[in-house]
């Protein structure tokens, strides 16, 4: 059994039930973001799921220069702290340099190491002494085993509360898999384990400077998570991913997230 890590009052891990991470994969605007962020805490609330809102301010590693990036940390930090005042969820958000750890760490309950920078040792640190909780995205090109070494780096700050998330492992050229081994793997260093359904989904630069994605699988894959054992699961969620932004191929839209739910809650309590 993995470690217990609160975010914002949300229990993740040990004994806790399978708790959400979730959000549209970068703001597009307030109103979507504070829709959506209201509508997941009400589906969660009536499953007696603990709730997480998650959305990037800044996508720093989009395909093309051209690709929209988000709004920036200003306003992004801005329009995250409102979804946390006025939906009353903790709120989570990546970060990409130790100056970026101390800023966001100030304003929300919890901050996010995105898969390309996990072995960046500088930023992994600065995470750690900013004494919140942070989640660590496995690289696509990193073994399960080697996680370690990562949550060596986290640990030496005296920080204890930090959560391993899968995403999937790059195979061949613009495709993903996912080793469900790698959950009891990254589950025995004590963190608690997140599976992120839909970035699993990626089809990374399968679009011509733009990723793709695959939403038909994410059923599949999470039961397959969730009958491994993981703590929680973390989904991109959209009102019309079709116009999103980014990652709209691989998000779930949001009117069929409660069904998705339900069936993930069933299957975490077997």
């Amino acid at each position: 059994m993995s470690q217990k890590v609160s975010i914002g009052g949300v229990q993740i891990g040990g004994d806790a039930p399978l708790a959400l991470l979730a959000g549209p994969c970068v703001i597009e605007d307030r109103d979507i973001t504070l829709k959506t962020a209201e509508a997941l805490r009400s589906i969660c609330d009536a499953l007696g799921m603990g709730f997480v809102f998650k959305s990037s301010y800044d996508k720093a590693n989009r395909t093309s220069v051209s690709s929209y990036r988000g709004p920036g940390p200003d306003e992004g930090i801005a329009i995250l702290s409102e979804v946390r005042e006025k939906a009353g969820v903790p709120v989570i958000t990546d970060v990409h340099t130790p100056i970026e750890a101390s800023a966001a760490a100030e304003a929300l309950d919890a901050i996010q190491i995105p898969a390309f920078l996990c072995r960046q040792t500088d930023l992994i640190v600065a995470a750690g002494k900013t004494g919140k909780p942070v989640n660590v995205k496995k690289g696509q090109f990193m073994a399960p085993w080697d996680m370690k070494y990562v949550v060596e780096k986290f640990r030496s700050t005296g920080n204890d509360d930090l959560l391993l998330t899968e995403r999937g492992t790059s195979f061949g050229y613009n495709n993903l898999i996912v080793d469900f081994r790698g959950l009891p793997v990254m589950r025995a260093y004590g963190c608690p384990v997140v599976f992120d359904v839909t970035h699993s989904l990626q089809l990374p630069g399968g679009m011509g400077g733009r990723s793709g994605g695959q939403r038909e699988f994410a059923g599949p894959l999470m039961r397959a998570a969730v009958a491994v054992g993981v703590d929680a699961l973390f989904i991109e969620v959209h009102p019309n991913p079709e116009a999103a932004l980014c990652d709209g191929p691989n998000m779930l839209p949001l009117a069929g997230v409660e069904k998705f739910l339900q069936e993930a809650m069933r299957l975490s309590e077997r």
